[in-house]
């Protein structure tokens, strides 16, 4: 018992030098050790001091950053639309666009968007940041698939027998939208003016390229009920895009505009997708 009490006297002393040897830095009672915080507290009611040790982690240390950090599945929840440049009066002249049954002409107004309607969602499988310059300035990859669902306003069909084509329907759907999925590669620079801090503001931006994996209509009527028609439908197969991400807290907002148009070049067709939306991402 007298070596136990000898050893504890020891370490009282120990820990009492460490905290007037840190005091430039703590308060007089507190001592920093590693990632934690010691606290000595007294109780004197005019008699021997009884002394508490307390610990407690620093809220104010910063996140050991890596110099290749990866985030696995990551989600992305968003709007999308499309910009239309198409001349449709040329576009006529094509063939993609006809007229079937004395259908009208397909127009603007044909291809128009239900925006509150058509979607964009993406799965990251990983991305991965590397560390360019002080955790600053960073290199942002991955690799995932992007979906998008363009739901139409109006009665537009596409139909792939004996060759791809959309003319206006004769019915009118209760469901009508385009799918198109791309696996993509994004590549972004990214600066972060707060490195180590978990919910500080970055921004990245950069391009991503993406290949056409999979497209569908799909129609829901009285008249046809449920129809899902697979085909590419003369879709531009390769996909090009400006893309940002902006993180502020714990919040990350994210964007996408294609360079290249969603139809092959000889179908007349400009359409430029784009989406914006939200990214569920630790970084």
């Amino acid at each position: 018992m007298r070596h136990l009490a000898c050893v504890a006297v020891a370490l009282l002393a120990t820990v009492t030098g460490f905290a007037q040897k840190d005091s430039t830095k703590n308060a007089p009672d507190t001592i920093k050790v590693g990632n934690f915080i010691i606290v000595k507290k007294n109780k004197d009611n005019g008699h021997e001091s009884n002394v508490r040790v307390s610990i407690s982690s620093d809220p104010n240390r910063k996140r050991k950053e890596t110099n290749l950090s990866t985030n696995w599945f990551i989600f992305d929840l968003g709007f999308a639309n499309y910009r239309d440049q198409t001349n449709y009066t040329t576009a006529q002249s094509t063939g993609y666009l006809q007229q079937i049954n004395g259908s009208a002409k397909v127009d603007q107004n044909s291809t128009s968007l239900n925006s509150g309607k058509s979607s964009n969602v993406n799965i990251w499988f990983f991305m991965q940041k590397l560390n360019l310059s002080k955790h600053v300035l960073n290199l942002k990859y991955g690799f995932g698939l992007e979906m998008y669902n363009f739901r139409f306003d109006r009665n537009i069909s596409y139909r792939k027998d004996p060759q791809p084509y959309i003319f206006n329907d004769s019915i009118s759907f209760s469901k009508n939208k385009l799918y198109a999925g791309y696996l993509s590669v994004p590549f972004m620079i990214n600066l972060n003016p707060t490195p180590g801090k978990r919910h500080g503001f970055n921004f990245s931006a950069g391009v991503s390229a993406g290949y056409l994996v999979g497209s569908h209509i799909k129609q829901i009527s009285n008249e046809r009920g449920k129809q899902k028609i697979h085909n590419d439908f003369n879709l531009n197969p390769w996909r090009l895009a400006l893309v940002g991400e902006i993180g502020l807290g714990p919040i990350r907002l994210y964007g996408s505009y294609s360079i290249n148009k969603l139809h092959k070049d000889f179908t007349g067709m400009e359409q430029y997708p784009y989406a914006v939306g939200i990214r569920f991402s630790s970084w």
